[in-house]
């Protein structure tokens, strides 16, 4: 079972989610090394394309969540199973972005705790 990381890139939530699913493999956008917009963009559309589920994380913090929403919107049109853990009460997002986003997910969860207990379901599915 492959899966996206979708967030963030200040917290190092991705370890977190790697480390309570070690049975699950991970396309994380932090790992790509990308320097330059054209190709992060690029690799972020393929790993997506090519994984099964999209971990989607919009932290509380997250200044834009553009690459999130893109990221979102693409696997959606893909069919793909979307997790979204969106924190309530953003920073900087107004809330009707937020509810438009969560309209995109499979299932949403208010915390990572529950996500990640959520994702944990998916590990030896497949045996």
């Amino acid at each position: 079972m492959r899966v996206y990381l979708s967030g963030g890139m200040r917290t190092n939530w991705q370890e977190k989610v790697k480390r309570a699913c070690p049975d699950l493999r991970f396309a994380d956008p932090m790992l790509n090394g990308g320097k330059i917009m054209a190709e992060y963009g690029t690799w972020d559309m393929h790993a997506v394309k090519k994984c099964d589920i999209v971990f989607t994380y919009m932290e509380r913090t997250n200044p834009c969540g553009a690459g999130l929403a893109a990221e979102t919107g693409y696997a959606r049109g893909l069919g793909k199973t979307i997790i979204l853990v969106l924190e309530k009460d953003n920073e900087h997002v107004p809330d009707r972005y937020l509810l438009w986003l969560a309209k995109m997910a499979d299932i949403t969860f208010d915390n990572l705790d529950d996500g990640i207990a959520y994702l944990q379901k998916y590990q030896g599915m497949f045996v």
